[in-house]
């Protein structure tokens, strides 16, 4: 008979490998998971040698749901992890941990969360000072942007940005072409803006519609970002040869996506690799981080080594390259205004936490003061 599964657990064969979440077609191997050397140098020995790698798939409030070798396991943080532990050093979905397996061998604790080869992250909404981490140790990030109404090169661009600063591979994904007139002009307009970077116009509909992906989740790990409704699930769903993911239609009056993915989640891929489904970000808001901002601008850094000033800000600086460059035609004026608006962001950013790190000083000053004049009152009481 088959063992029964652990209360809240599933068999890791049934997330996404076969043809249904019932079917069992073997437990993978570790590797096939993307363990290798590099983690397995960070793996922590343990007290006792106890300790076994495993991968974040689904993180809840409390609990984790982490792929391992010999199947799924529900974990928990260790008490010590769970009380030491900032924001950025809790796991996320990606994440390699070692963990401490229970007696039955399908629920345990987590021990630490290994050393990170990359990070996709953004600025939390609504805390200026906070980065949220989205997904850990991930090799491509699938931007998918819709040819429907969701069409928009400066979120695009603003995708690219973050994506470049996580260190992950960006791949561009134009989705549903069949609801554009004119797709080539669209993919065209998009080339542009990051001409080195692969570029798919797709119809994930269309039986094989979304195959021009596979390779680059190929013994990969990729994560999906984008809006809502822009077809992240219809595109796991067609590269998994089953109806995994739940998919909904845009709403009629507005054309935006409902958000059916509520939670991240990494997937198993037949033939190969591995492909985290994420919920819709309308809006990303960059972290601090001038590199990946020039690295999404590349054309604009280039022009801006022929700047009269060094520290050009391509707004009303005399002998500016850039703004020659919108007046001649080498440049559009909307992809300068895009990277003002999110050198704009950045930089707000940057003086926000500069702000509140002062704030933050003056008042352990203020502290130590007190703690020093209290000292001093009561030695000069005592004497």
């Amino acid at each position: 008979m088959r063992r029964a599964a652990a209360p809240g657990t599933r068999d890791v064969e049934t997330a996404g490998t076969g043809p249904g979440r019932g079917a069992r077609t073997g437990a993978p191997t570790i590797e096939r998971l993307g363990w290798d050397d590099r983690f397995a140098a960070g793996l922590p020995d343990g007290a006792d040698g106890g300790l076994r790698p495993a991968r974040v798939a689904v993180a809840h409030n409390a609990f984790y749901q982490l792929l391992a070798a010999g199947g799924e396991v529900m974990a928990e943080l260790a008490g010590r992890l769970r009380r030491s532990a900032g924001a950025d050093e809790r796991p996320v979905v990606g994440d390699w941990v070692a963990v401490r397996l229970g007696a039955d061998g399908r629920t345990g604790t987590i021990e630490a969360v290994l050393p990170r080869r990359c990070c996709f992250s953004r600025k939390a909404a609504g805390e200026p000072t906070r980065r949220q981490l989205v997904a850990a140790n991930v090799d491509a990030v699938l931007v998918v942007c819709g040819l429907d109404g969701d069409f928009n090169p400066r979120r695009i661009e603003r995708y690219l940005a973050a994506v470049r600063h996580s260190g992950a591979d960006p791949v561009l994904v134009l989705s549903k072409a069949d609801l554009c007139a004119d797709p080539e002009a669209r993919r065209a307009a998009v080339a542009a803006l990051a001409p080195d970077t692969p570029l798919h116009v797709v119809d994930a509909l269309r039986p094989g519609g979304a195959e021009p992906l596979r390779p680059h989740l190929r013994g990969r790990t990729g994560a999906l970002i984008g809006s809502s409704g822009v077809g992240k699930s219809t595109i796991i769903n067609r590269l998994l040869g089953c109806e995994r993911q739940r998919t909904a239609a845009v709403r009629r009056r507005d054309g935006r996506g409902r958000h059916t993915t509520t939670r991240r989640e990494l997937i198993l891929l037949p033939g190969g690799g591995l492909v985290i489904d994420t919920p819709g970000m309308r809006e990303l808001r960059l972290w601090d981080d001038a590199d990946a901002l020039d690295d999404a601008f590349d054309d604009v850094r280039a022009l801006a080594a022929a700047c009269r000033f060094r520290d050009c800000g391509h707004d009303r600086e005399p002998r500016c390259a850039v703004r020659r460059a919108v007046e001649t035609g080498r440049l559009s004026a909307a992809r300068l205004d895009s990277f003002r608006r999110l050198r704009r962001e950045r930089e707000a950013v940057r003086r926000r936490r500069e702000e509140l790190a002062r704030r933050d000083e003056r008042r352990g000053g203020t502290a130590n003061r007190a703690v020093r004049a209290f000292r001093s009152n009561r030695l000069t009481g005592e004497g």
